[in-house]
């Protein structure tokens, strides 16, 4: 709705930047969030032809930015865990850290900003594997169970508070 209420005066002025918030999950996915994949890939799909669209009709004067963070520390996922061994290494990220790294993207035109690096691996990894080496890949990272702490803290609460409601 953001894009469709500003896009026709950039598109007339040739001037403007769209940046786009998806997430890693957008990228790759994992089990147990199917539902919260397929809308990050739909977020980066529309961007991806947007800027197409852009690109096609020579408006090299609005730029795009999509931005895809790797777990953020808002509590949303509170409870997902990937192996202990690479926990140090990959920690859920602070949220200023996110905004900085998205500031320093769109003001340097960036298309697009993984953060952190390592995901852009992971997404070139994902592409030129086969889809059992990337199965192979999750499971010595500890992502492709890594929802599921989450996921059973979810359902512990729900049925907490279904207990206390009488439902």
């Amino acid at each position: 709705a953001t894009t469709k209420a500003f896009l026709p005066t950039m598109l007339e002025i040739n001037h403007g930047h769209i940046v786009t918030v998806a997430s890693s999950l957008g990228l790759f996915s994992t089990a147990g969030v199917e539902d919260y994949c397929a809308s990050k890939f739909g977020v980066v799909g529309f961007h991806e032809s947007l800027s197409h669209e852009l690109k096609a009709a020579e408006k090299d004067g609005i730029k795009t930015t999509l931005v895809c963070p790797y777990l953020v520390d808002t509590g949303m996922f509170r409870g997902c865990r990937i192996r202990k061994e690479i926990e140090p290494f990959l920690p859920p990220l602070k949220p200023d850290y996110c905004v900085k790294q998205a500031m320093k993207a769109i003001l340097t035109d960036q298309p697009m900003i993984c953060t952190p690096r390592l995901m852009y691996i992971v997404t070139f990894m994902k592409s030129i594997l086969p889809f059992e080496a990337v199965v192979c890949m999750y499971r010595f990272l500890g992502a492709d169970k890594c929802m599921y702490p989450f996921i059973a803290q979810r359902k512990q609460a729900t049925n907490n508070n279904e207990a206390k409601n009488g439902i």
